[in-house]
């Protein structure tokens, strides 16, 4: 009963972290419009960038980043029993909350830089090849999106080679793949239209 009664705080504490959104907290701090109101409406880092305004956009990806860290980390330093559990479940948490932010109206992010900091929070390796493979596909296809969509499915993979199948880092990250996958629907529509902005373009108006 001790364990669940801590795994459960585990989950609503990421779920917390994770509700903070540092794509709005920068805009109003540079003054800039919300970043929900322009470009693709997400509040993430690629939108910020639309801004104009690339340390704005640095400081959201690197907040976004951070807590999602943060919130597996420290999941992993205060249970101690069940410590790949507690990871794992901080890690969909923490991605929840970015994606459904209470302290937001529940408007959130696709949770891409989320997602970083938490396979850097599970292993380095894993973080360091999807970062890899995100970085590839964005200096090739200048599309943010697709990179994330490739990264997520390359993430699981990275996974399944560090962590059995069986293992709730490989299940966490199983998730959380599907789950910016299913985030980015806008996005696979409007690349298979030709829609789809590249980095870096301008927000209109």
């Amino acid at each position: 009963m001790a364990l669940l009664i801590a795994l459960l705080i585990v989950v609503v504490a990421a779920y917390l972290i994770g509700s903070i959104s540092f794509a709005v907290l920068v805009s109003r701090a540079f003054r800039l419009p919300d970043p929900r109101q322009y470009g693709s409406g997400n509040p993430g880092a690629t939108n910020v960038l639309r801004s104009g305004r690339k340390a704005a956009a640095a400081l959201t990806l690197l907040g976004d980043s951070a807590k999602g860290w943060l919130a597996v980390f420290a999941a992993g330093q205060w249970i101690a029993d069940n410590v790949p559990l507690a990871m794992a479940l901080a890690a969909v948490a923490v991605i929840l909350g970015h994606m459904f932010p209470v302290f937001h109206g529940f408007r959130g992010g696709k949770g891409v830089a989320t997602a970083l900091g938490v396979l850097l929070a599970l292993s380095p390796y894993l973080a360091l090849g999807t970062l890899a493979t995100w970085i590839t596909i964005a200096v090739f296809f200048r599309y943010s999106s697709l990179a994330a969509l490739i990264s997520a499915v390359f993430a699981v993979f990275f996974a399944l080679i560090l962590f059995n199948a069986a293992h709730p880092f490989f299940i966490a990250v199983a998730v959380l793949a599907a789950l910016l996958i299913w985030r980015h629907q806008s996005n696979i529509r409007n690349l298979l239209a030709g829609k789809e902005s590249k980095l870096g373009a301008r927000a209109e108006g």
